[in-house]
C-alpha cells in the first residue's frame, strides 16, 4: 500500500466557459509556475483521406507566425521571460501548451504571445514552404528505416482505411499536395472553442484561471457545422502476416491487433495485466522468456494504446535476423499461455506493488498532473480518476485479467509484421 497517495492529489475543479470550452483546473501555490494548455479534436484522425499530414502541419506552422509577430519575435518574447510555448499533437487531439512564471508581468507576456498564436495564426508562406520541404526530406529518410516500415505496415493492416491507419505526417505524395489554404481551412474547422479542452495547473486562483480560460477561447473561430467525430474502428477478426526484406542487421517485429478505447471498462484489468505480460520492463513475462532466458532480444515489450476509438495492443521487439523465427515462436507461446491462464498470484501481487508504489512518481510535478488533466478532460474520465487510481489497481484480480485478455486479445487473430527476417514466419495456425 501507498499511504496518503490520494491526499497528495490536489482537487480538480471543472467548469465551462461562456463559449462552451471545458476547463479542468488544479490550484497549487507551492511553486510560482503556471502550466496551461488547450486541446481540440484536431489530431491526425481528422485528416482528409486524400491529404494526411494537414493536421500535424497545421499545428506546427500556426506556431511560426501570428498577427504582428514572426517566429523570431515569438521566440524572443517567450525567451525573455523564461516561458515556453509548444504544440501538442497525436492521433486524437492537437493544441497548444504554455509554461510560464505565475508572476503578473511574466504571465501576461506569455499569455499575450500564446493567445495571439491561438487566435491569429497567419501560416506564413515562407515558413510553410520551408517546413513542407523539411517534412518531405524527413519522410524520405524515415521511409527506409526498418522501425518506420514496421509501424506503418502494422497500422495499415490493423486499421485498414480508418484514419488511425494513416501516417500522421502524411507521405511524400500527400504532403506535396498540401497547400497553405488547407491549413487555414483545417484551423477554422477544428480549432473552435466549443470543442476545446483547457487544462490549467499552478499558482493562480479559481477566478484568475477562469479569466485565463475566457481570454484564450473568446477569439477562436466559430463552429462550422457539427462537432467532428471519428468513425468507429472495426476490428479485423482474421490474422495477417507480412515479411518485408530489409538490409538491417536486426529484424523488427510487431504483433498485435485493435483492442480498446480509452473509456473501456476493462482498462484497469488490461493495464495491470499487461504490466505482468510485457509492460513491466525486464521483470515482465515476455522479457523473461525472450530476453532473460534465451537472449533473443535486448528489449521485448507489450502495451495497450487506448484512444478515442479502439486503439491497439502491441507486442514489439528487435532481434538478430537468424533468431527472428525463434523469438516469434517463444513470444506467441508465452502470449497463448498468458491469455489461457492469466497471471500467477505472485506475478499479480508484484505488479500491484510496483504500480502502486510507483504511483507518487506519476504525480510528483505540476507538469505531470497537468498532463493527467488533459487526458481526464479530453477522454471524459471521472474527476476522481487520480484519487481512484490506487483503488482501481488494488481491486483487480487474476480472474479479471484473464477475462479481459480473453475478450480483447485472440492469439489466432493477430497481425504480425517482421521487417528483415531471414526465415519464413510461421503461419497463424502454427502460432
Amino acid at each position: 500500500m501507498v499511504p496518503n497517495a490520494a491526499q497528495a492529489i490536489l482537487p480538480i475543479q471543472h467548469w465551462q466557459t461562456a463559449s462552451g470550452a471545458k476547463v479542468y483546473f488544479v490550484e497549487n501555490r507551492d511553486i510560482p509556475m503556471l502550466d496551461l494548455s488547450i486541446d481540440f479534436t484536431a489530431g491526425a484522425g481528422m485528416d482528409r483521406p486524400d491529404k494526411p499530414g494537414v493536421a500535424s502541419m497545421t499545428n506546427r506552422i500556426m506556431r511560426l507566425g501570428a498577427e504582428g509577430m514572426d517566429e523570431d519575435e515569438i521566440a524572443r518574447k517567450t525567451a525573455d521571460i523564461g516561458a515556453g510555448v509548444s504544440g501538442r499533437f497525436d492521433s486524437d487531439r492537437a493544441g497548444l501548451y504554455v509554461r510560464t512564471l505565475s508572476s503578473r508581468a511574466e504571465r501576461e507576456q506569455a499569455m499575450e504571445v500564446f493567445t495571439r498564436i491561438l487566435h491569429k495564426p497567419v501560416f506564413p508562406a515562407g515558413a510553410f514552404d520551408r517546413e513542407k520541404t523539411r517534412l518531405i526530406s524527413a519522410i524520405k529518410e524515415s521511409d527506409i528505416q526498418p522501425g518506420t516500415i514496421a509501424s506503418r505496415t502494422f497500422n495499415q493492416l490493423i486499421y485498414g482505411n480508418h484514419p488511425y491507419g494513416k501516417r500522421a505526417s502524411g507521405d511524400i505524395e500527400s504532403v506535396g499536395r498540401i497547400t497553405r489554404e488547407d491549413l487555414v481551412a483545417f484551423y477554422q474547422r477544428h480549432y473552435v472553442a466549443r470543442d476545446a479542452i483547457i487544462a490549467i495547473m499552478g499558482d493562480v486562483s479559481r477566478d484568475e484561471a477562469n479569466a485565463l480560460a475566457e481570454r484564450i477561447t473568446a477569439g477562436l473561430p466559430q463552429p462550422q457545422g457539427t462537432q467532428p467525430v471519428l468513425p468507429p474502428v472495426e476490428a479485423k477478426p482474421q490474422s495477417a502476416t507480412r515479411l518485408i526484406p530489409h538490409h538491417a542487421s536486426q529484424s523488427h517485429i510487431l504483433i498485435g491487433a485493435v483492442a480498446i478505447a480509452r473509456d473501456d471498462p476493462d482498462y484497469f484489468p488490461l493495464f495491470v495485466g499487461n504490466y505482468v505480460l510485457g509492460g513491466g520492463g525486464f521483470s515482465s513475462r515476455i522479457s523473461e522468456e525472450v530476453r532473460q532466458k534465451r537472449g533473443l532480444a535486448y528489449s521485448a515489450y507489450s502495451y495497450f494504446s487506448p484512444l478515442a476509438q479502439k486503439g491497439s495492443f502491441v507486442i514489439g521487439m528487435q532481434t538478430r535476423k537468424d533468431q527472428a523465427k525463434e523469438a516469434l515462436d517463444v513470444t506467441m507461446k508465452t502470449l497463448r499461455e498468458y491469455v489461457a491462464n492469466g497471471p500467477t498470484a505472485k506475478e499479480l501481487e508484484d505488479a500491484k506493488k510496483n504500480l502502486i508504489g510507483g504511483f507518487p512518481l506519476r504525480i510528483d510535478s505540476n507538469r505531470k498532473i497537468h498532463d493527467y488533466l488533459t487526458v481526464i478532460g479530453f477522454y471524459k474520465l471521472p474527476l476522481t480518476y487520480l484519487d481512484d487510481f490506487v483503488k482501481n489497481v488494488e481491486r483487480i484480480t487474476a480472474a479479471d485479467i484473464k477475462r479481459a485478455f480473453a475478450n480483447r486479445v485472440n492469439p489466432d487473430q493477430l497481425v504480425t509484421v517482421v521487417v528483415g527476417a531471414e526465415e519464413p514466419v510461421p503461419s497463424a495456425a502454427a502460432r
